[in-house]
């Protein structure tokens, strides 16, 4: 499942804005496509969708090109914008047999891996402190941000490891190593340890919003395991 929102982002003009597209892999952190534009569409939207499936090799086997799928189906989740729900946006879809989700209407729980994300983007130490002059400026410094967090954040909700190793199957053997190291520090000093060890084993679901025992399953939405 992929999970993409827009952001605004400010320049130097008084209310004029530049709009951040992000989507992310609910499973594995990654970034796995972005854009800066100005305006708000959904045709951005779909042709960014459509490099991202290419890139990311998001196919089914009956689809066009020679791509192939991941032994389940792709959802892309978003919340109910009007760029979201764009005839544009619904028809490549279609054409890629990529299943679409929603949130929930009136429900503000339902989109916290985008919000999260933006929260990261906005929060950053080398956030700009002025508006962006232009899109080129804004597009330079995301792309810098997208391959420090790609690349080099180490993620506290995937055991601190880095979004590309955990989408490309590396984190387990990572947190394995890890473990030993910590397991051997222990035999040999164990006084400085007065329980077990760290967890370091990888999520094994992940959930946009898990249900409650009360809650109605069927009204949740759905749970990501790995491939």
């Amino acid at each position: 499942m992929w999970r993409w929102d827009i952001s605004f982002l400010p320049t130097t003009v008084r209310g004029v804005w530049l709009y951040l597209y992000m989507m992310v892999d609910v499973w594995s952190r990654k970034l796995v496509a972005w854009d800066v534009a100005e305006v708000e569409s959904s045709d951005i939207a779909a042709d960014l969708v459509q490099r991202s499936c290419f890139r990311e090799r998001y196919r089914r086997p009956s689809g066009f090109g020679s791509h192939q799928c991941q032994q389940q189906p792709l959802i892309l989740h978003a919340d109910n914008g009007n760029a979201m729900r764009g005839a544009t946006l619904e028809s490549r879809l279609e054409e890629m047999e990529v299943l679409r989700s929603f949130s929930r209407p009136r429900v503000s729980n339902n989109n916290p891996y985008s919000e999260s994300l933006f929260r990261t983007v906005k929060n950053r130490p080398d956030y700009p402190s002025r508006p962006f002059a232009n899109k080129d400026e804004a597009c330079e410094w995301v792309a810098t941000f997208v391959d420090w967090y790609n690349h080099r954040h180490r993620h506290s909700a995937i055991k601190f490891v880095t979004p590309h190793q955990h989408h490309n199957c590396t984190a387990s053997a990572i947190c394995k190593q890890r473990d030993y190291v910590y397991e051997k520090a222990r035999r040999a000093n164990p006084t400085r340890w007065s329980r077990h060890t760290r967890c370091w084993s990888q999520p094994a679901e992940v959930w946009i919003n898990k249900p409650t025992e009360e809650s109605d399953p069927i009204h949740e939405l759905p749970l990501i395991q790995p491939v």
